[in-house]
C-alpha cells in the first residue's frame, strides 16, 4: 500500500519562542482547567450538601455511574453562561454530552439541581437544545436525567414564547421519537410545569421513591388556581405515578437502581446497523502535547498550520492537496483515530486562489464522502482594490456554497482569530457544522481590536465639520478596543455557547477523534456529486 508523505515538523521545540508559547499556552490551559472544576462544584457548598442530605447523587457523579466503565465522556459547552448572572449559574444548570452506555454511543442531557434548582435559563435552553440538534443529525439515543424546576421565571420571556425557546425542545422530542430515536427518562427530582414534559413526552420513564415528582402544577400553584391543599408527594410522587397515574414506567428504591435500570432500557434496544471499521491508527509522528505551544504567544506573528496537522493526524501523514497554489489555505486528506478525515486549515487571508482552491477540495471531499474539517485561525477574506477587480466576492462565494451544500459531516476547530466572512467559509457556528470546539488562544469576532477601532475612529473622523476632537476621538477608539476585546475573548463566546467547548491544544487529536466516530454515523444522502474544477 503507497503511504502518504509525512509532515516535517520545522519547529525548534527548544528554542525560545517556542518556550515562550508554551508557557502562554499552558497559562491558558491552567486558567481554562481552574475555571472547569469552578463549574462542576465550586461556589455552591450549602446547595450541594443539602442535595446530599435527600440523598441524591452529583449531577456528574450519575453520569460517571451511567457511563460503561473506562469510556470517554464528551462534554458539551461545560462553560455555558460562564460570566453571566453574577457567576451563579455555572454550565448553565445542566450537563450535556455524548457517553457510552450498554456499548451504545447516546446523547446524556441532564439537569444539576444544585444551580437554581435545575431551573432553566436562556443559555440552558440553548445547550438543551444544541444536544438534541447533534442527537437528531447523529442518530443517538437521548437519556435525560431529569431534575428540572422548569422556566427561571424572571428570564421567562427569553426562555418561553419564541420558535428555539423551551418549547422547540419538546419538538424535538417527539420528532426524534417518532424518527426511532429512543427518548428516556429517569427522573430523579421535582419536575415542575415545563420540566414535567421531559418525562412525560420521553418513551420509557423510570421515577425514584421518596424525591422524584412530576407535576404540571406544583402544590403552590394548585392551591392558587383551584385552593385544593395537597402535598408534592401526593400530587405527583414516584409511587402514585408509578401505581395510579401510568406516567411512570419504572419505580426505582434509589439514583443507583434508577440508573441501573437506565442502562437496562438501553442494552434492550434493538442492535444499530455495523459501522465500516476505522482504519489501523498509528499516533502522529510529533507530540500532540506539543500542540500547547504551536501557536506563537504574540497572535500577530504568524506560524504554518501543518505544524498543527502534523500533531493531529495519524502517523504524521497528510496527502496534502494542491500545494503550490494558493498557499494561504492548507488542504489535504489523512486519518484522525482511524478516521478519514479531509483537512483544511488557514496559513493567512483568504485569497481568491485560496478560495477557489478550498471550493474545489470541498467538492472532492464531498464526492469521496470524507468529512471536512476546519481549523480556524483567519483573519476573513482579502480586501482591496485588487482582490475585488479579481472577483473576491464571486470566488470566496464559491467557497462558502461548496461548504454549506456539503454534505458530509463538517467539524470546525477555531485555533486562533476567526473574523469577519473567514468565520463563514471556513464553518463557523452559522454554517451548522456537527461539532465546533475553540482552544483559549480562539478570537472570534468581525474583526479584530485593532481594526475595529481604527475604522471607528476614521468614521467619526470623517463626519467631523469641523476641527478634529481628539480627544473624543481617543475616546471613541478606546470604547470600541474594550468593546472587542471583551467580545472576542474565548470564554465570552464559550459562554453564549458559540461553540460546543473550549478545549486544551493537547487533547484535540483525542476530541476529534470521537467527534469523527460519532459523525460517521450520519447516513450521507444517496446524491451524485460532481467535482467542479474551478
Amino acid at each position: 500500500m503507497t503511504q502518504m508523505t509525512q509532515i516535517e515538523s520545522r519547529i525548534d521545540t527548544r528554542g525560545d519562542a517556542y518556550a515562550q508559547a508554551l508557557g502562554q499556552g499552558r497559562s491558558q490551559a491552567e486558567t481554562l482547567r481552574a475555571r472547569l472544576v469552578a463549574v462542576a462544584s465550586g461556589g455552591r457548598d450549602a446547595h450541594i450538601r443539602r442535595h446530599r442530605e435527600r440523598g441524591k447523587l452529583l449531577v456528574r457523579e450519575r453520569i460517571d455511574f451511567l457511563v460503561d466503565d473506562g469510556s470517554a465522556f464528551l462534554e458539551l459547552s461545560p462553560l455555558a453562561a460562564w460570566g453571566q448572572y453574577g457567576n451563579e449559574v455555572p454550565g448553565a444548570g445542566i450537563v450535556t454530552g455524548v457517553g457510552m452506555v450498554a456499548g451504545r454511543p447516546c446523547m446524556l442531557i441532564a439537569n444539576d439541581a444544585t444551580v437554581k434548582g435545575g431551573s432553566f435559563f436562556h443559555e440552558t435552553v440553548k445547550k438543551h437544545i444544541r444536544a438534541q440538534d447533534i442527537a437528531e443529525r447523529l442518530r443517538l439515543p437521548c437519556l435525560y436525567l431529569v431534575d428540572c424546576g422548569g422556566a427561571f421565571l424572571p428570564e421567562q420571556d427569553r426562555v418561553f414564547p419564541d420558535k428555539d425557546h423551551f418549547g422547540n425542545s419538546f419538538h424535538r422530542q417527539c420528532r426524534m421519537s417518532q424518527a426511532g430515536l429512543p427518548q428516556i427518562s429517569a427522573v430523579f427530582g421535582g419536575c415542575t410545569a415545563g420540566g414535567a414534559y421531559i418525562p412525560a413526552l420521553s418513551d420509557e420513564v423510570v421515577m425514584v421513591r421518596g424525591n422524584a415528582r412530576i407535576h404540571l402544577g406544583g402544590p403552590s400553584i394548585v392551591k392558587i388556581a383551584i385552593n385544593e391543599v395537597a402535598d408534592g408527594e401526593t400530587l405527583g410522587g414516584a409511587e402514585m405515578h408509578s401505581r395510579v397515574s401510568g406516567v411512570s414506567d419504572h419505580l426505582a428504591e434509589d439514583e443507583h437502581q434508577a440508573l441501573a435500570m437506565l442502562r437496562q432500557i438501553v442494552a434492550s434496544l434493538p442492535p444499530e446497523p455495523a459501522l465500516a471499521p476505522p482504519l489501523l491508527p498509528s499516533p502522529p509522528r510529533y507530540d500532540p502535547g506539543e500542540l500547547d505551544g504551536i501557536v506563537p504567544a504574540d497572535p500577530k506573528q504568524p506560524y504554518d498550520a501543518r505544524e498543527i496537522i502534523a500533531r493531529l493526524l495519524d502517523g504524521s501523514a497528510f496527502h496534502e492537496f494542491k500545494p503550490l497554489w494558493g498557499e494561504t489555505l492548507v488542504t489535504g486528506f489523512g486519518a484522525i483515530h482511524g478516521q478519514p478525515v479531509a483537512v483544511l486549515a488557514n496559513n493567512g487571508a483568504l485569497l481568491a486562489e485560496s478560495a477557489l482552491k478550498g471550493a474545489h477540495f470541498i467538492e472532492l471531499a464531498n464526492q469521496r464522502g470524507v468529512p471536512l474539517l476546519f481549523l480556524q485561525n483567519i483573519p476573513g477574506f482579502m480586501v482591496g482594490t485588487e482582490a475585488e477587480r479579481g472577483g473576491i466576492a464571486k470566488h470566496s462565494a464559491k467557497m462558502v456554497y461548496a461548504m454549506a451544500c456539503a454534505r458530509v459531516p463538517k467539524l470546525t476547530l477555531v485555533v486562533g482569530g476567526s473574523y469577519g466572512a473567514g468565520n463563514y467559509g471556513m464553518c463557523g457556528r452559522g454554517f451548522e457544522p456537527e461539532f465546533l470546539f475553540a482552544w483559549p488562544s480562539a478570537r472570534v469576532a468581525t474583526m479584530s481590536a485593532d481594526i475595529a477601532s481604527n475604522v471607528m475612529v476614521e468614521l467619526a473622523r470623517s463626519n467631523l465639520r469641523g476641527p478634529a476632537d481628539e480627544a473624543r476621538l481617543a475616546e471613541t477608539e478606546r470604547q470600541v478596543r474594550e468593546q472587542y476585546a471583551r467580545q472576542s475573548d474565548p470564554y465570552y463566546a464559550t459562554s453564549r455557547l458559540w461553540d460546543d467547548g473550549l478545549i486544551e491544544p493537547s487533547a484535540s487529536r483525542d476530541v476529534l477523534g470521537l467527534a469523527l466516530a460519532l459523525a460517521a454515523r450520519r447516513a450521507l444522502p444517496d446524491t451524485a456529486t460532481p467535482v467542479y474544477r474551478m
